[in-house]
């Protein structure tokens, strides 16, 4: 990688793999895209902005030559609770925006890394354990397209020999932008309503258990599999990652340990729960330790550390 085109540089995970993908090859090199929300901050200001909207082919061509991209990161994704409330739309930011990036891509030469999700998986898929080839037989608009784009990735790499290549990402934690729609969003919000009122109501029954990662582990993984030796590589679309799996007793009880006066209860929201339960409990993500190299670093103990102390410091700072 050397002039890398992220899409969706303003999102949750967009926002900080941009910077993270400065860092590491130039800020120059590393163009932001977006679409209607221009970027700000550090973002804005650490290096090249363009509107690229996923679902508009001529904007992304034109970033694409304008900068001499080789690498494509697409993050365009509606959300699977905001999906199931507008799935014409999840469609075509999913499945349209990826064909548009797909087709310049073989056009120009350019890699795509586009995440799947543990939206793929569905009825009949294993759900402790979840393989990495198995049933992928999802229940929402939101996973239908995660299917779709990595046969449709795969497609683009045995036809045309485009690289493509991707992760099944879990529920994603982050204490810098907040997640927007998703079902895994309760892992989030229970600590900032934590620091904030020492209370929260999950929209999720217990017993749910969900797999999770830390957004600095999601941020590595996005960056390894694209530096990865593709000859190593027996599968591309997608790699099951994983890091650790809860349910919302057992992250409440972990932050009662620093909160002692935390409280926790119920209001199950069902549409989010009839998603959660179609989901794994667990992935097995060994095929990606083994073909190059995966590895998580943080667990649920290090990661409540780091999020009570990043939002305690926004509380300080008035920003939350």
């Amino acid at each position: 990688m050397k002039n890398i085109l992220v899409i969706g540089a303003v999102g949750q995970i967009g926002s900080e793999l941009t910077l993270e993908l400065r860092k590491r090859y130039g800020s120059g090199n590393v163009v932001a895209g977006y679409r209607a929300t221009k970027p700000t901050g550090e973002l804005l200001d650490s290096g090249p902005a363009e509107v690229a909207d996923a679902t508009n082919a001529q904007q992304v061509a034109d970033v694409v030559k304008k900068y001499k991209i080789d690498t494509i990161y697409n993050l365009a994704a509606i959300l699977s609770a905001v999906g199931e409330a507008k799935p014409l739309m999840a469609w075509q930011v999913g499945i349209g925006g990826l064909m548009n990036c797909l087709e310049i891509a073989r056009e120009f030469g350019c890699a795509v890394s586009t995440p799947s999700s543990i939206g793929a998986f569905g009825g009949g898929t294993p759900l402790d354990n979840t393989p990495q080839d198995t049933i992928q037989r999802p229940q929402t608009m939101y996973g239908i397209t995660k299917v779709t784009g990595e046969l449709l990735s795969d497609y683009y790499f045995k036809k045309f020999g485009v690289d493509t290549r991707s992760v099944r990402y879990p529920g994603i934690i982050s204490n810098v932008t907040l997640p927007g729609g998703g079902t895994t969003d309760y892992a989030v919000e229970i600590y900032y309503e934590a620091v904030k009122s020492g209370k929260y109501t999950c929209p999720l029954g217990a017993g749910t258990f969900l797999d999770m990662m830390y957004m600095p582990d999601a941020i590595e993984a996005a960056i390894d599999l694209m530096e990865a030796d593709p000859a190593k590589l027996k599968h591309r679309n997608s790699f099951n990652v994983s890091a650790m799996s809860f349910d919302p007793e057992i992250i409440a009880a972990e932050i009662k340990k620093h909160i002692p006066g935390f409280v926790m209860d119920y209001q199950v929201e069902p549409i989010k729960q009839a998603i959660a339960n179609s989901w794994p409990n667990n992935m097995d993500d060994s095929c990606a330790r083994a073909e190059w190299g995966w590895n998580p670093k943080w667990n649920l103990e290090k990661m409540t550390v780091d999020m009570l102390r990043a939002i305690r410091e926004k509380k300080d700072k008035g920003l939350i």
